[in-house]
């Protein structure tokens, strides 16, 4: 039996990088996936494919995570249309980059309302269908910890910001026996920054592996953590940089 059968999870920017890894990686484990994408739907439909071709359901659904009703609906179709949801990914983001002085008010707020804002409207309907054993999982940054470089000044805030939410909501849902964790990858070959890129070489040089991660190596992270066998962790950080942090 596969780790994660008879789960149905919830990705939000499924449709590609390291949320489309993740998506894969769980219904490889044994759950039925839907995902969440804002356009791009033909990749959205490349994934659902890829997911029912191991066997498992897979769900499309539009929402940009920017609408905090888009995000709520997204929840609630899943448990409709896959008939439950015990794990939610909150994996949907965008990279700000550029002088701190440059930041509009209308980039600050899109930033936080995809990062932070749609993560805590995501976990606040999740966690009304989810039952003991659920799992609450956000895809945050290395950034958010540590900043070695300028221009993310916008991207860093926004990402610190869910060390604190994990850390108070796994207080918040302990009691029912659902788990809250942060997965946090560092430099990681996606169409956003590939390994190739013109800032590639420097950021391989800031960590320890002197390597890009895969979104397969996130993906990996969060299929411990929404298993069985990471019952016992929550409220955790985890760093998928290669070092970069160390």
């Amino acid at each position: 039996m596969s780790n994660l059968s008879g789960k149905v999870a919830l990705v939000t920017g499924g449709s590609r990088g390291i949320g489309a890894a993740i998506a894969r990686r769980l219904a490889a484990e044994g759950a039925d996936v839907a995902i969440s994408f804002a356009k791009e739907a033909a990749a959205a439909d490349k994934v659902i494919a890829d997911i029912e071709a191991q066997g498992r359901k897979g769900l499309a659904i539009v929402a940009d995570s920017s609408d905090p009703e888009a995000v709520r609906r997204a929840v609630v179709e899943t448990v409709k249309g896959l008939g439950r949801l015990d794990i939610l990914i909150n994996n949907a983001g965008v990279f700000p980059f550029g002088p701190f002085e440059a930041v509009s008010l209308e980039e600050y707020d899109r930033t936080m309302a995809i990062h932070a804002r749609a993560a805590f409207v995501a976990a606040q309907e999740a966690s009304r269908h989810m039952r003991t054993g659920g799992r609450i999982i956000a895809i945050g940054s290395n950034l958010g910890e540590r900043v070695p470089f300028p221009g993310v000044a916008l991207y860093a805030m926004s990402k610190s910001a869910l060390i604190g939410f994990t850390k108070v909501l796994a207080r918040d849902l302990g009691p029912r026996g659902i788990t809250v964790n942060l997965v946090q990858p560092g430099s990681t070959e996606t169409d956003m920054n590939p390994s190739d890129g013109a800032s590639a070489d420097e950021q391989r040089g800031l960590t320890a592996l002197g390597q890009f991660g895969s979104a397969t190596d996130v993906a990996a992270a969060v299929a411990y953590l929404s298993s069985d066998g990471a019952r016992q962790v929550t409220g955790a950080s985890f760093l998928v940089d290669g070092g970069a942090n160390a």
